[in-house]
């Protein structure tokens, strides 16, 4: 999973690059809006997502909570993300309906990724 983080950071680098670049002129300042929080949650949760890989490794968290914090933020990507792509470059607003299945998807993976660090103290 942590392969997957970085792989997503470097996507949103590139994603937010080509709205900044490509996109100008050629969407809505808000959808150019849209596009940029797209890119900027993505980036948020593949920092969240290598975290939560790694969090095992260094801390000594629940290795099962902390795989499904990544399995929670690489799925709020795919949606949140993914639909405010999409909802930018073609204007099918009812792709916004997607986003909030994202959202919670985003703060179940932060929860779980708090959860996984719960009795690390005790253990340790």
């Amino acid at each position: 999973m942590a392969a997957a983080g970085a792989l997503s950071a470097g996507l949103a680098v590139a994603l937010g690059a080509f709205g900044a670049h490509a996109l100008r002129g050629r969407l809505t300042s808000e959808m150019l809006a849209v596009y940029d929080t797209a890119a900027r949650y993505q980036m948020y949760h593949a920092l969240g997502l290598l975290t939560a890989a790694m969090a095992p490794l260094a801390a000594g968290a629940n290795p099962l909570r902390a795989w499904r914090a990544c399995l929670g933020f690489a799925c709020g990507t795919l949606l949140f993300s993914g639909s405010l792509y999409a909802l930018a470059l073609t204007g099918a607003a009812a792709l916004g309906a997607i986003t909030p299945l994202g959202g919670l998807a985003f703060i179940a993976g932060w929860a779980l990724l708090g959860a996984s660090f719960i009795g690390s103290a005790q253990r340790g």
